[in-house]
């Protein structure tokens, strides 16, 4: 981290997402998933869905910089920031981009338990392209991420909180907020570039049906 601090030039961005949607879709598959799955379903693994999509759009943002030039990947292998009894830890969902929500969500867990346990392999966490990071989960609704080096990126998801909003117009109407919160490496990417790749997780987020089903 204090290389990453000390060699990479740091951008942050931060955007509002509506995610009133987002939370009725949650509650509406809350007690099949965990009827199916035996744990509970959060947030996180749509979110992450809507990033692995949003990196196959915008893949300078999946990039890193090697040295003289910048390398693309054309897969993408998501790291997720994990507070443990053993410190912060950023094991590795190896080819998110192929996943559905449940397949992301059985995967995370996976890492996530193992990262807890202090059972993380070298496997584990290696090969990242991407960092997600639920600083929500801790109350976070603002945060200023070191990019998880070489990366080019790295993504905080913040709390969900109510509050009014200006809706259709001038009319106010209280909605579940989250801030997404960037970080990103001005090496690579531009601030045009890094907002464009926000702007396409935000429009995900909000125009996800409430009935939508688990995939």
């Amino acid at each position: 981290m204090a290389a990453s601090a000390s060699t990479i030039p740091h951008a942050w961005l931060l955007v509002e997402v509506d995610a009133t949607s987002l939370v009725n879709w949650r509650a509406n598959h809350l007690d099949t998933f965990q009827n199916e799955h035996g744990f509970e379903l959060t947030y996180l693994p749509l979110v992450a869905k809507s990033v692995v999509v949003a990196l196959g759009e915008h893949p300078a943002v999946n990039s890193r910089w090697a040295g003289d030039r910048l390398l693309r990947q054309n897969f993408v292998h998501l790291s997720i920031a994990v507070a443990s009894d053993h410190g912060l830890m950023v094991p590795v969902v190896h080819s998110a981009g192929s996943l559905g929500v449940t397949a992301l969500a059985l995967a995370i867990r996976s890492v996530v338990q193992k990262a807890r346990a202090g059972r993380l392999g070298v496997d584990d966490v290696q090969g990242g392209t991407f960092t997600l990071n639920n600083t929500g989960a801790l109350g976070s609704i603002a945060s200023q991420p070191i990019i998880n080096h070489p990366q080019a990126a790295i993504l905080n998801m913040e709390a969900i909180v109510k509050r009014p909003v200006v809706v259709n117009g001038d009319a106010i109407a209280v909605r579940s907020m989250m801030n997404l919160c960037l970080s990103f490496d001005h090496r690579v990417l531009d601030g045009q570039q890094a907002a464009q790749f926000l702007q396409t997780v935000k429009r995900k987020l909000e125009s996800i049906s409430p009935g939508r089903p688990l995939d």
